[in-house]
């Protein structure tokens, strides 16, 4: 029988990543108003969290089989678990929000409620409510329904309790859904001197809930914040007779009537109110309740207004002009001579979408071929691909319809790009297509046609490509275009054969070549050679790649994990992973490449890729692992792994206790994110490489 691997439940280190999120809304050291976003951040969050894992662990517990090996262990306690994580995580929380809150105050920056009002601006608040916000107030009066409505995810609903002060008087109920896609969730109020005021669009319709049901004999209004999480899987019908995208669109539709998988609600609510939204939401005590405070949805805390003194935001940092990437000159003709690494954000995202126009309107380019997993709403990608159809261009569009959370967006864009010519293909039944590829074909004097790529680890996301730190290579490397247009091919007629040299591509055989490259790094250390590896990734839970790397560390071979989220691998256990060092690194920017080196006998092998180390990743998606063949830029790759691993400011030790301690390491104070951006600027990467 195989010994049980010592893993940590990805669940839970999940919730020690988001721990991590809350510790930098918590550090003195960042921005008043960015440490509120933070809070924003951990909320939405949470938000995915509950409606994707936990919406999974309750499906098992419904399952009438064994599912240990799925949760390592009895999901019903890994429920429980999850519930008590999550709790202390909201005290914690609250706690952090009040203090920013005063420390907001010392700046001259106050957020107040509808009892904090002087008379001033009792006034604005009353003329506001009248003006903007109660001709688009929709209370409901649960006592007049035919059937309890259906709360809506995402949206924020005060439940009302109208009462007299008489107690033998009945009691109603209400429900006030926020107009929030009508209206801001923060008011700026007017100005009292050198103090400036917010309140929450929550706390205005407090402060008038009498003007709301002025027509009922009540004398007491009493609101509080409810909020419901729904599972998020999409369930997908079998019928023959419609198209991927009908059962997709049917998909997203069919979401919004998911099962409760939470129940935040004010933890000051009446029990009355309570037991009769339990009752008639059909959520009971096993279900995911949790008592909060008095504001929900903090996701909007991300755009959260800064209405004081600059220094309570980050100091900006202007993305960077890549030389290569001039626009008085060809950049096509640039990747065709030199192999080129964008480093987003720190890079102008501007410059791939400059890429794509250029070949929209270039005379020789032929043919552009793209794959988007994640879409902006408003897409200046798409924008420049609709150029190029309208300019004869064959253009061939790989979209994710299952990216979750960005169906409806990836739906949309889909049928415009059909308008206007564009082959739009949506992936492979089964596999998610993850994989992030720009093709360009060119005719060569000779009538050939040239190919130039772009293989990235993160999005084409105008929106993602400002805070996400992703590498992009660009090159027209023949090797390595023509497997890239191999993967294309394979994502159109999946049941071709398919061969790969030099690219690793999942599912076909990425798990398999990494495993062959650990392998190689256990016989260089068993035959007394220097012996390594560095992987950075997202996350990093595959059973068969951890036992994998347990393996080499126990051979002798030294290994550095750079992992921003979860972490089922235990780093330094006695007699399994002494040779392993971890760390993750959370801060201004979302850590989200994937990069990989591998020591190979002093010859080293660099890859970026869009895979994390998962199995959803390694066997479930269309992935592709870049190798990075010029020697100058596998020096850059070196140098932003050395700046990330000399990180004392925002790299936290991963170990098994999850933790989050801080890694001090004394001397100069080292943000290696603000660091890298400055190297860039100053085009000192690879110089100060140590």
């Amino acid at each position: 029988m195989e010994k049980k691997l010592n893993i940590i439940n990805r669940e839970l280190s999940w919730l020690a990543f988001n721990h991590v999120v809350l510790q930098e809304a918590a550090d003195p050291n960042v921005p008043l108003v960015e440490r509120m976003r933070f809070l924003g951040i951990f909320s939405n969050n949470l938000d995915e969290f509950f409606k994707v894992r936990v919406a999974s662990v309750k499906r098992l517990i419904e399952l009438d089989v064994d599912t240990r090996k799925l949760t390592g262990g009895d999901p019903k306690k890994l429920l429980n678990k999850i519930q008590k994580t999550v709790i202390s995580l909201q005290i914690l929380f609250d706690d952090i929000y009040n203090n920013i809150v005063k420390e907001l105050e010392k700046e001259g920056v106050y957020i107040i409620d509808e009892t904090q009002l002087n008379e001033r601006q009792e006034k604005f608040i009353k003329e506001f409510f009248a003006d903007k916000l109660y001709p688009v107030l929709t209370p409901i009066m649960l006592e007049n329904v035919i059937s309890f409505p259906r709360i809506k995810d995402k949206s924020i609903y005060l439940a009302v309790k109208l009462s007299s002060d008489d107690p033998s008087e009945k009691s109603e109920f209400a429900l006030i859904e926020l107009p929030k896609k009508t209206l801001p969730r923060f008011i700026e109020l007017p100005r009292e001197g050198n103090k400036r005021f917010i309140i929450l669009l929550d706390d205005v319709i407090r402060a008038e809930l009498k003007s709301v049901f002025k027509k009922f004999p009540y004398s007491r209004f009493e609101a509080y914040t409810i909020k419901i999480t729904r599972d998020a899987e999409l369930d997908i019908d079998n019928d023959l007779t419609k198209s991927f995208l009908e059962k997709i669109t049917k998909g997203v539709k069919g979401r919004k009537k998911g099962q409760p998988v939470r129940f935040v609600f004010d933890k000051n609510i009446s029990e009355d109110l309570l037991q009769y939204l339990k009752r008639q939401l059909d959520i009971d005590d096993e279900d995911s309740l949790i008592p909060g405070a008095k504001y929900h949805n903090f996701k909007d805390f991300m755009e959260f207004p800064n209405i004081g003194p600059k220094h309570l935001e980050y100091q900006k940092l202007l993305p960077l002009q890549h030389p290569a990437f001039s626009s008085k000159t060809s950049i096509i003709d640039h990747i065709i001579e030199k192999d080129h690494l964008l480093y987003f954000p720190y890079h102008n995202f501007s410059q791939l979408i400059n890429l794509i126009r250029e070949a929209a309107i270039d005379p020789k380019v032929t043919s552009i071929g793209i794959s988007l997993y994640r879409v902006a709403r408003i897409s200046m990608v798409i924008n420049a691909l609709i150029n190029a159809c309208m300019n004869g261009k064959s253009v061939t569009v790989v979209i994710e319809l299952q990216a979750r959370f960005d169906e409806e967006s990836n739906i949309y864009w889909s049928k415009k790009l059909e308008e206007v010519g564009a082959k739009v293909i949506f992936g492979i039944p089964g596999l998610k297509v993850h994989a992030k590829m720009l093709l360009i074909g060119k005719k060569s004097n000779h009538n050939k046609t040239q190919y130039i790529a772009g293989i990235s680890t993160g999005n084409f996301h105008e929106g993602t490509a400002n805070v996400y730190s992703d590498v992009t290579l660009f090159t027209a490397n023949n090797e390595i275009t023509r497997e890239i247009k191999s993967v294309f091919n394979f994502i159109e007629y999946p049941f071709k054969p398919v061969y790969f040299k030099q690219l690793l591509v999942s599912p076909v055989h990425m798990k398999k070549k990494l495993l062959g490259l650990i392998t190689n790094e256990i016989r260089n250390a068993k035959a007394g050679k220097k012996a390594y590896f560095i992987l950075k990734v997202n996350n990093l839970v595959d059973r068969k790649m951890i036992k994998k790397i347990y393996s080499a560390s126990k051979a002798g071979v030294k290994i550095t994990l750079i992992v921003r989220g979860i972490c089922s691998l235990k780093p330094g256990v006695p007699g399994l992973s002494d040779n392993i060092t971890a760390i993750s690194i959370v801060g201004r920017f979302l850590e989200h490449s994937r990069i990989f080196i591998f020591g190979n006998d002093g010859d080293e092998l660099y890859y970026i890729s869009s895979a994390d180390w998962m199995p959803r990743n390694l066997d479930h998606r269309v992935e592709v692992a870049c190798p990075i063949f010029d020697p100058g830029l596998q020096s850059e790759l070196k140098s932003i792994i050395n700046l990330l691993l000399t990180d004392n400011v925002k790299a936290r030790i991963l170990n098994d206790k999850q933790d989050n301690q801080y890694k001090r390491t004394g001397g100069k104070q080292i943000n290696s994110q603000i660091e890298l951006y400055h190297q860039i600027k100053n085009n000192s990467l690879v110089k100060n490489q140590k």
